[in-house]
């Protein structure tokens, strides 16, 4: 009986010391595991970080635009618009205007062709563009006074801005960066009741947008 005591404490020692090791390598699985999935989790979270700050500067780009567009008049707001919806703009920026009104360049009434005023405006207005070096989209109005029939003034004010788009074609701008619309007499800035009035109104509007 004592011989088998040392023999019965040695197999009692080896199973714990099995039970143990084998405790010991549940634990360390299981941490591996845990920490494998905390990297998910963290990888997770981040990717989870990033789309959100995307999406907040997204809508930050969005509340400038919107914030921007109230600040400009109806027709630059319209050109804006139009153009970003037609994917015409890399940023969605409008920059500047130029107006050649009557009062300045002298329109001849119920005529599209270019004073000689118009086109020396035209013509720095392109030098310009080149300085400045920007691919820049331009949105040309026609407009008229209300002298005449709707139809009429319509047509006239789409007259007047495709001549400025070709003459602007001519002096180096590509035609695919440039869009034309008539406002016809629709879009006053003075009144058509006086000659000073009706002189303001007669104009081509070149919207500049980036």
């Amino acid at each position: 009986m004592q011989k088998m005591r040392p023999a019965l404490f040695a197999a009692t020692a080896i199973a714990v010391c099995a039970f143990g090791l084998s405790g010991c390598a549940t634990k360390d699985f299981v941490n591996q595991q845990v920490a494998a999935e905390d990297v998910k989790v963290q990888a997770n979270q981040a990717a989870l970080d990033k789309q959100q700050a995307s999406l907040d500067q997204q809508k930050a780009a969005l509340d400038q635009h919107q914030a921007h567009l109230a600040q400009l008049d109806q027709t630059s707001r319209d050109a804006l618009e139009r153009a970003t919806a037609a994917g015409k703009l890399a940023e969605g920026k409008f920059l500047y205007e130029m107006v050649l009104s009557d009062d300045s360049v002298k329109f001849p009434r119920d005529s599209a062709k270019l004073s000689r005023e118009a086109t020396q405006r035209l013509q720095d207005f392109a030098d310009k563009l080149k300085a400045d070096n920007r691919n820049v989209y331009l949105e040309i109005q026609g407009h008229t006074d209300k002298t005449g029939s709707n139809a009429i003034n319509q047509r006239l004010g789409a007259e007047r801005a495709e001549a400025v788009r070709l003459f602007m074609n001519e002096h180096g701008v590509p035609l695919n960066r440039m869009a034309t619309i008539s406002y016809g007499e629709k879009d006053p800035v003075a009144d058509n009741k006086t000659k000073t009035g009706r002189a303001q109104n007669r104009r081509v509007v070149l919207v500049v947008m980036s």
